[in-house]
């Protein structure tokens, strides 16, 4: 491979699509066995390389020139081949401290508590040393401060940086630590990236704390990367929010809550046409492996239902850009709230109750009263549960154009 990204799990990266659009090249994700990293930096077959997760400190042995900054920190994540010697760097510095920035977080005489003691945790302190922290704790299973103490002595912590993999893809529904603990918390940084939103950033949102995951970190470092790469310079503020911004708009899903014939389907195939992300109807995922769901709702109930609508909504918010279309009740539950919000924006499809029509084929809503009592049960938890509310007249266009208009 001429440039691409080493490691051993990478089923998660975003870096091909960054790349790709900050240097034109094409970028490969390379997984890499334990065994097979020797015979892979001796070939030096590349032109350059990004190096994630376990191998930030294994590959430093085999470079002919390790940048001041990365030498200091002891991680590596940017490797330069120039005429057969390899030049490392620690461009995550540059880019988690841009996120910092971005956050508009001062760290100037607080408390950071840094979360993991891998080779990104050591890039973490050396922002916070960079940016005037006065203390910095750093918290790791096995060391003097751990997940059993954490809480007893520095519940204190101003800022939060987490550089642990906890609550990553697929393993979305995990938070590192309990945010209720710190009452003086002022910020959390979470080097996560995907999903977009971490468990721990919207625990930190609901609670009024500033929070944000490590999507633009990643489009940072990877600018400064490809300035190594390819030996030239780059308006880094400008490319980095540009190419943000594009990512962040791919990436990020649509989701559509709302009543039984509110339009959810029709709406979301059209924005599906509209943006070009794939669409996908949970009620129609539960259909295609269970069968017809008024036939569950009668041979089995609700509560088996609304297993299996749970099972399919989460399976569903693991996607990045897609429409996700909801059924009627989705919103019934908070955890199918709570996964759904991780990769999109929740859309609440208000139509008004005269302009719905009952049918049949929907168990709790087949006629009138029965659908009268269901908009009573939902429309506040509907309002709660959405990001944005979205007025229904019966005219699609209409509503995909308020849609993207929020998007925007």
């Amino acid at each position: 491979m001429k440039y691409g990204l080493i490691g051993e799990k990478l089923g998660h990266s975003f870096s091909k699509p960054i790349h790709e659009k900050i240097g034109g090249y094409e970028y490969e994700i390379k997984e890499i066995a334990a065994q097979d990293l020797d015979g892979f930096m001796k070939e030096r077959a590349f032109s350059g390389i990004n190096v994630t997760i376990p191998y930030k400190t294994q590959v430093i042995p085999y470079l002919d020139y390790i940048d001041p900054i990365a030498e200091k920190i002891g991680a590596v994540n940017t490797i330069s081949n120039r005429v057969n010697r390899l030049y490392g760097y620690n461009t995550d510095f540059f880019g988690m401290k841009m996120l910092v920035e971005k956050q508009g977080f001062d760290f100037t005489g607080k408390k950071v508590v840094v979360l993991g003691s891998g080779g990104t945790s050591r890039t973490a302190v050396a922002v916070c040393e960079s940016l005037g922290a006065k203390e910095i704790v750093v918290v790791s299973r096995k060391g003097e401060v751990n997940y059993s103490n954490l809480y007893t002595f520095h519940a204190d912590a101003d800022y939060i940086i987490n550089t642990t993999p906890v609550g990553m893809y697929p393993d979305n529904l995990f938070s590192p630590v309990d945010l209720s603990f710190f009452k003086k918390l002022k910020g959390v940084t979470d080097v996560v990236y995907n999903p977009l939103k971490t468990r721990l950033c919207l625990e930190a949102v609901d609670r009024g704390i500033k929070a944000e995951g490590g999507l633009y970190m990643l489009v940072a470092q990877a600018v400064f990367a490809c300035e190594k790469f390819l030996d030239s310079s780059l308006d880094i503020k400008k490319v980095t929010d540009e190419v943000f911004g594009e990512i962040l708009s791919e990436k990020r899903n649509i989701v559509l809550i709302g009543m039984p014939g509110s339009g959810k389907t029709t709406i979301g195939k059209a924005l599906s046409e509209r943006t070009g992300k794939s669409f996908i109807d949970t009620d129609e995922m539960i259909a295609e492996t269970h069968g017809v769901i008024s036939d569950i709702f009668a041979q089995k109930g609700e509560e088996y239902f609304r297993e299996l609508e749970a099972e399919k909504v989460k399976e569903a918010s693991l996607k990045n850009g897609t429409v996700i279309a909801t059924g009627g009740g989705a919103v019934l539950r908070r955890e199918n709230i709570e996964a759904l919000r991780q990769n999109g924006d929740i859309f609440f499809l208000n139509r008004p109750l005269e302009d719905i029509i009952p049918t049949a084929d929907r168990p709790l809503s087949s006629d009138r009263a029965a659908l009268e009592k269901r908009f009573k049960e939902r429309y506040d938890i509907y309002k709660a549960s959405a990001d944005y509310e979205i007025q229904i007249d019966g005219n699609v266009e209409n509503a995909v154009s308020r849609i993207m208009e929020k998007l925007r």
